[in-house]
C-alpha cells in the first residue's frame, strides 16, 4: 500500500477505511478496486468483509442491481439450483478459510465469517460477493454479476 493508495481509497469511498487494509486488486487505470481488510479492529471489533469493493464505477453499478431486486432473484435461483448453492457454499467455505488465516488482535469478539452473506447462503451484499469473484475467481453470485452488468473495467480513473 502507498499514501496515493490511502488517498484513493477514501476518495472511492468517500471517507477513510477502517481498521487495517491492503489492495489485492486494482483497476485498469491502476487504482486500487478492491481492498483486503483485517478480520477485527484493533479494539477486537469483528470486521465481517474481508474483501471490500472500492471501485465507485462498479460499486453504484452493482448499487443499481440491488435496488432493481437482483438479490432477491439471485437468492431464489440458489434455493432452486443445488449446484449453484453447493458451488456459494464451496467459495464461502474457502473466503473463511482465508479470512481465518489472518492475524487477529488481542481482543477479538466473535463474528461470523462475512462475505456478502448469512451462514445458512442467503446473498446480502452484491458487493461484497463481486468483490471476492475480482479476487479469488471462485464466487458464482459475483460472477453473475459482472456478467449481468456487462462488466469491463474503465479506461478512466472513478476518482
Amino acid at each position: 500500500m502507498t499514501p496515493d493508495d490511502a488517498v484513493a481509497v477514501t476518495a472511492q469511498l468517500g471517507r477513510p477505511p477502517r481498521g487495517q487494509w491492503t489492495v489485492v486488486r486494482r483497476c485498469a487505470c491502476g487504482l486500487p478496486m478492491v481492498i483486503e481488510t483485517a478480520p477485527a479492529l484493533a479494539d477486537g471489533t469483528p470486521f465481517p468483509t474481508l474483501w471490500w469493493l472500492t471501485c465507485r464505477s462498479l460499486g453504484k453499478s452493482i448499487g443499481r442491481l440491488e435496488a432493481g431486486g437482483w438479490m432477491a432473484a439471485c437468492n431464489r435461483r440458489l434455493a432452486a439450483e443445488p449446484d449453484l448453492a453447493a458451488a456459494l457454499a464451496s467459495a464461502t467455505q474457502a473466503y473463511a478459510a482465508r479470512r481465518g488465516q489472518l492475524p487477529l488482535p488481542t481482543n477479538p469478539r466473535r463474528g461470523h465469517p462475512g462475505g456478502g452473506g448469512t451462514p445458512g447462503g442467503r446473498v446480502k451484499c452484491l458487493h461484497a460477493h463481486t468483490a471476492h469473484q475480482l479476487v479469488a475467481g471462485d464466487n458464482p453470485v459475483g460472477a453473475a454479476v459482472l456478467a449481468e452488468l456487462g462488466w469491463v473495467e474503465p479506461a478512466v480513473p472513478c476518482v
